[in-house]
Formats: structure tokens, sequence, C-alpha cells
């Protein structure tokens, strides 16, 4: 029988809270395998994708490409494919879709009306798609990434967004008590490939447009729509587990 299920994950996320990544990893491998994939951004959640391959479990990589990542990032999905002999599959926001908005609102209407819309459209439906089929996803969410929105994201949660009564979907966070420094020796000591962004001040890393260096005493997300208020960082992956979770204080 799964010990995760929505009815008991709490006590699960509490029981598996101290446990190394690569554990909660393997537990997610052990219960959900071959119908659990690992959600990967082109930036430091690679460390991800490192523990899971000397595992040596069956599971899936998949990332969204939104049409407006940069260079760097698209190269570096392909260093991660041969670095590892993975597949990763790349979901593509549906065309007509981003036809539509710019239509109607150009290219950039996100530094007027928010990014929101965009992230709906290039993140959030390409999403829904590549969780179809999955039982449990794997994110690299941590808390320290946003004190002010992931600062209470657990190892292990019931995702109510993207599952349903009907079809549930366990979300696995395993990185979530983590920092940044022990991700970072985590991938020295491994010699994990990152992001050439990284050396250029770029720590969160995610579209073109909606992303830019921080300078020595930021937080990291302070590079993310850097326009907005540091409440609604969050482009919709996540958002809607994170609002639950700030409510349930």
């Amino acid at each position: 029988m799964n010990q995760f299920t929505v009815s008991t994950v709490e006590l699960q996320a509490h029981e598996y809270a101290q446990l190394h990544p690569s554990e909660i990893l393997a537990a997610a491998f052990r219960e959900f395998s071959p119908k659990i994939g690992i959600s990967f951004s082109g930036a430091e959640d690679v460390v991800l994708i490192d523990m899971a391959a000397k595992l040596g479990a069956d599971f899936r990589v998949f990332s969204l490409d939104t049409g407006r990542l940069h260079p760097e990032t698209y190269q570096f999905i392909e260093t991660v494919r041969d670095r590892y002999s993975i597949p990763i599959e790349l979901f593509f926001p549906r065309a007509e879709d981003v036809a539509a908005l710019v239509r109607e609102k150009g290219l950039f209407s996100f530094y007027r009306d928010g990014h929101k819309e965009c992230c709906g459209v290039r993140k959030v439906e390409p999403l829904r798609r590549a969780l179809d089929g999955l039982d449990a996803w794997v994110t690299g969410q941590r808390r320290d990434q946003s004190p002010q929105t992931r600062a209470r994201v657990p190892v292990v949660e019931a995702d109510s967004v993207f599952g349903s009564e009907d079809r549930p979907l366990i979300k696995f966070n395993p990185l979530a008590n983590w920092s940044s420094a022990q991700l970072w020796f985590y991938m020295r000591e491994n010699d994990v490939p990152y992001n050439p962004l990284h050396e250029r001040g770029f720590v969160s890393i995610g579209c073109e447009p909606c992303t830019r260096p921080v300078l020595p005493g930021q937080h990291e997300r302070e590079g993310r729509w850097w326009w907005e208020d540091s409440t609604k960082k969050e482009c919709g992956l996540h958002a809607g587990n994170v609002a639950e979770l700030a409510a349930a204080r």
C-alpha cells in the first residue's frame, strides 16, 4: 500500500523532514516509479537529477520551454542531457495561446500587467500536460529561496492545484530544508554541472525578460520579476500550494 496518500501526507512530511534529500528521493521512487517526474528548470535543481542518477531509479525528467529562456539555459539543458545520458522532455506553450496573448497585448505585457497571465500561458498550461499521467512529481523548491512565499514549503505535500480528488498527485520537494550554501557544496563535491549564468550574477534563473543578476547582499529572488512586490514572486507552478500553506498558519 502506498504510504504517501493525501490523508497521510502531512505526517509523512514531518517524518521525512530530517532525511537527506537523496533519501527522500529514494522513498519517492520506491513508491511511485515509473510514474514520477523530476521538474528541471535549467538552474541548480540539476542536483536532483544527479542524486536520482546515482540511485539508478526509473524516472522521467521534464522541463518547460517557455520560448523565452536564455541561450545559456538551452545549452545547459543539452549539457545535462549528455552528462547523465537521459532524455529530457521539453513541454512548450500552445502556439495559439501565445499568438493570442502577443496579438492582444504585445511581447512585454507583463511589465505593465504583471507576470501571472504570461506565466499562465507559457508555464502553467504546459506543466499540466507534463504532469498528465504522473502520480507524483519532484521539484527543486527550497525554503530559503523566498522567505516571503516559500518559508513553509514541506519536503512532501499533496498537490491540490494540479491534482484532484479523482486523481491525487503527490509533490516532493527534497531540497526544501537545504540552504543555497548546502546546495552549492554538493555541486562542487560531486562535480555537478551548472548553468553558466550563475557565474554572471544570476542566482534564480527564469525567462530572459524576467530575470536579472542580483547585487551582493540582495536576496536571490530579487532578480526575478523585480518590478513586482516581493510577495508575488511565484510564476504559478507553485503559487497555489504556497498560498494554501500561508493560509494554514
